[in-house]
């Protein structure tokens, strides 16, 4: 059998390479993960310069959605934040879908452990966070039970091979649990007084999608436009809309219209037609029989992909890569100009969704998995130990995406509350990203000795634990590191970058740059970063280092 490039010319050759490039870099949890990371370090920093009232105008643009005198009111955040992110939990629908259909969610049994885990992942948190504000904000108790599925496993496949796969699919199962408990949460706390005539409309709009898909309809453009208007209903009834996402993932169909038993004879009866048809020595334009033939092939083998796979891989590049580092930078616009840093710090809310997310997490997931199993309700996947199980429960610390969306939804008019809430889910992830990571790997003892505190010492802005302790004796990490801080730092000259104090490195340095030069520091930190990291990642492989 000829291979798929022998197909094509030269041209088309390099084309259909660079097409198969691009969907494995789409498919890369953790390209996916970083770029979400850096569209909110760009946020933060662009609201810390002139240019955030900039944004914060752009943000507050009305927009009118709808036909005729069917109008919604919304704004570029609000649009952001209901109807691209119903995108997200169409694409979150279609996981669960897929996971209760043939993946781990199909097995009752074997989905438990991690779903019942997800459980108490999320009451412990929400129970931290009320102890911290029993006199206060209790609205904000479900800020910090969300995971974030993205960012979370982009993570974890940072560890490569180190990790079983058992490991990978008790936390996806976990993660996938605690999204749903999230989604439950938002639609059922978190919406308007909902209106009877909206909510009966988006009622009769599910009928028709469920008729769909009883009657077997496989075309995805009636779902995506029924799935239009279903969103619409939703945003109108008080109900947040996000959840018209989910609900349209259940009801695109998992099945595809072609009997698959009777495929490969049909083909087999296609293709010698074909080959008579063909005539190599005619222009193809002068061949009608043979394009229509192969037009009708076409259809046929177009339609052997269920819908639901159809459209999980339409929208999957764009959330991943378009939607959600939008959403990141939209919403972790943190604002600490004239902000009493004390106040913040100490602030409830604060304390309430960091030590949420930090202690309430391992606590509640370990806890949950350490009962099911000594009670014998369950057992542990195949190559998982307790070791492990506590490294999941750390990672499930990464709250990101529905932990803002949420936080925005639980204090709609207190600012504070809001600025406090986003600035604990930043730094609850970034030290449960950091601690789940330096914990699963803790088998290296030699190498624990210097990564925890050289990770403690990085924060506070004292670097030589980390580069001589760990960059170093890996020799190609610290020249690829060199090499990025150098472009970074040549950068930062040209663009005459200032600070308030010489010599100040970590979280204090970000705070010491003047506000005039933040997006300038934004460019040389991502130099920084993202230099060193491509070179190990992609150089690194090849010399057997990364």
């Amino acid at each position: 059998m000829a291979a798929p490039e022998q197909l094509f010319n030269t041209r088309e050759r390099k084309r259909f390479e660079r097409h198969d490039i691009w969907e494995r870099i789409a498919e890369n949890g953790t390209i996916s993960a970083a770029v979400m990371v850096i569209a909110a370090i760009a946020a933060v920093i662009c609201a810390n310069t002139d240019a955030y009232e900039a944004i914060h105008h752009f943000l507050e643009t009305p927009l009118y959605v709808g036909l005729g005198s069917l109008t919604a009111g919304l704004t570029v955040e609000v649009f952001v934040n209901d109807f691209l992110m119903a995108i997200f939990f169409l694409l979150v629908g279609i996981e669960l879908k897929y996971e209760m259909t043939v993946g781990e969610l199909k097995n009752p049994r074997q989905a438990m452990l991690p779903m019942l885990a997800a459980v108490g992942g999320v009451v412990v948190p929400a129970c931290i966070y009320l102890i911290f504000n029993h006199a206060g904000a209790h609205n904000g108790w479900a800020i910090p039970m969300a995971t974030d599925i993205a960012f979370a496993l982009g993570v974890l496949s940072l560890l490569g091979n180190r990790v079983p796969n058992g490991v990978r699919v008790f936390f996806s199962t976990l993660a996938i649990a605690d999204d749903l408990i999230s989604i439950a949460a938002i639609a059922i706390f978190y919406g308007q007084s909902p209106s009877t005539f909206w909510l009966g409309a988006a009622a009769v709009v599910t009928c028709a999608l469920v008729w769909l898909n009883k009657t077997q309809h496989y075309r995805l453009a009636p779902y995506s436009v029924l799935g239009l208007l279903l969103w619409f209903c939703m945003f109108k009834s008080g109900v947040h809309a996000t959840l018209a996402g989910v609900i349209l993932a259940f009801t695109i169909p998992a099945k595809c219209g072609v009997k698959l038993d009777s495929l490969t004879d049909w083909l087999g009866e296609c293709l010698p037609l074909l080959d008579d048809r063909y005539d190599d020595e005619a222009h193809i334009l002068g061949q009608h029989d043979f394009t229509v033939s192969t037009t009708k092939v076409e259809r046929v083998m177009h339609r052997v992909t269920p819908p639901l796979i159809r459209m999980e891989r339409l929208i999957s590049t764009p959330v991943n890569f378009v939607i959600l580092p939008i959403f990141a930078f939209v919403n972790a616009q943190v604002r600490l100009v004239g902000v009493d840093m004390s106040t913040l710090l100490t602030d409830p809310v604060t304390l309430g969704v960091y030590f949420g997310m930090l202690l309430g997490k391992p606590i509640g997931i370990f806890g949950m998995t350490f009962a099911l199993v000594k009670l014998k309700i369950s057992e542990l996947p195949h190559n998982v130990n307790w070791h492990m199980i506590a490294g999941v429960g750390i990672l499930g610390g990464i709250g990101f995406t529905m932990s803002i969306l949420i936080s925005g939804l639980a204090f709609p008019t207190a600012q504070f509350e809001v600025l406090a809430a986003k600035a604990a889910i930043l730094a609850g992830s970034v030290t449960a990203a950091v601690l789940g990571m330096i914990y699963l790997q803790r088998k290296n003892a030699a190498a624990q000795e210097v990564n925890v505190p050289s990770c403690i010492s990085c924060y506070l802005g004292v670097t030589e634990p980390a580069m001589f302790g760990v960059n170093l004796k890996f020799h190609f990490p610290f020249i690829c590191g060199m090499i990025g801080s150098a472009i970074a730092a040549v950068v930062c000259v040209a663009t005459s970058t200032t600070a308030n104090a010489i010599g100040v490195g970590g979280i204090p340095g970000i705070l010491s740059i003047q506000p005039a030069y933040m997006l300038s520091f934004a460019l040389c930190m991502a130099i920084a970063i993202v230099v060193p990291f491509v070179l190990t990642v992609i150089v690194g492989k090849k010399k057997g280092v990364a």
